[in-house]
Formats: C-alpha cells, sequence, structure tokens
C-alpha cells in the first residue's frame, strides 16, 4: 500500500473522465449552443495518431478546433479520434486522453489544463503540484491565436 494518496493523478483521472462524457454527448448529440472546444495536445505521445505532414508541422503539441466542421467523432475510454479540416484536406485524429494538455470551452468560460509531474519534482512538497487550472476565455477577437489568462485554483482557496 502507497505511503500517500495522489491526489494529482486521482484529479487528472476524474477530469480525463470528464472530457470523455463531454465529447460521448457530442458524439451523440452534437454541439449545442455556441458550445466549442479548443483541445491542446501532445505531438509527441506515443499513442497519438496523426497525419506525417501535422507531426512534422507541430512538433511537440497542437491545438485543434471542435466547432463548425467536424466528422466521424468516435470517443472510447482511452482517447477519441476525429477528422478535421485541413485546408480542404480531412485528416483523422487520434488522440488519447493522456496527451491532452488543455481542454478549454470558451463559449462558457471553462478550460482544464494537465500540468506534468517531473521526476524532479518528487520532493513530498505538495504545494507545487498543480493538477488543474481554470482558464478564462480568450479575446473575442482573435481566440486561436491569443494566450489564454490562467486562474489558478489556489486563489480561491481559504
Amino acid at each position: 500500500m502507497s505511503a500517500s494518496i495522489d491526489y494529482g493523478n486521482l484529479m487528472h483521472d476524474a477530469m480525463r473522465g470528464l472530457i470523455q462524457r463531454v465529447l460521448t454527448r457530442i458524439s451523440e448529440e452534437g454541439l449545442p449552443g455556441a458550445h466549442h472546444f479548443f483541445i491542446t495536445f501532445d505531438t509527441l505521445h506515443p499513442d497519438v495518431e496523426l497525419a506525417d505532414w501535422l507531426s512534422d508541422r507541430y512538433p511537440g503539441e497542437m491545438t485543434i478546433v471542435l466547432q463548425h466542421w467536424f466528422d466521424n467523432l468516435e470517443v472510447t475510454d482511452e482517447g477519441f479520434s476525429v477528422t478535421l479540416n485541413f485546408g480542404n484536406s480531412p485528416e483523422p485524429l487520434y488522440i488519447p486522453y493522456e496527451a491532452i494538455k488543455t481542454f478549454v470551452d470558451p463559449s462558457v468560460e471553462f478550460g482544464l489544463r494537465f500540468e506534468t509531474q517531473d521526476d524532479e519534482s518528487e520532493d513530498g512538497d505538495d504545494d507545487e503540484e498543480a493538477p488543474m487550472e481554470e482558464m478564462a476565455e480568450p479575446d473575442d477577437e482573435q481566440p486561436a491565436h491569443k494566450d489564454a489568462e490562467v486562474v489558478s485554483l489556489d486563489s480561491f482557496r481559504k
């Protein structure tokens, strides 16, 4: 039995489950209202599947938008696959939940950020770990190109 409870990984698992439930609903019912998602993921994750030209163009990280046009959204317990349009060229992608770095729905100012745990930070100081942060809505004028303001959940704790 472990000497402590790994709240960081438990929180990540819960948030990945939330993403799975949201995407499952979208795959069955479509996007309601103004909802849309910016999903940033690690293109170097071993289980990510994308065209070679996309991995060459986006080494390390890529952000996709599920909004106006997407097709074949299939959700599993491990990840999701979707076909997106890149310059009039439909491309299938597979993204495991473990590869997701951020999940943002700017229409309702909701966001999740998954922080990576460095081996060097295993000094037992749990205050430095921030498994999830809320992200504010990006600026309406250029939502895909402007950085979002990050607000730590720690600032709301008493």
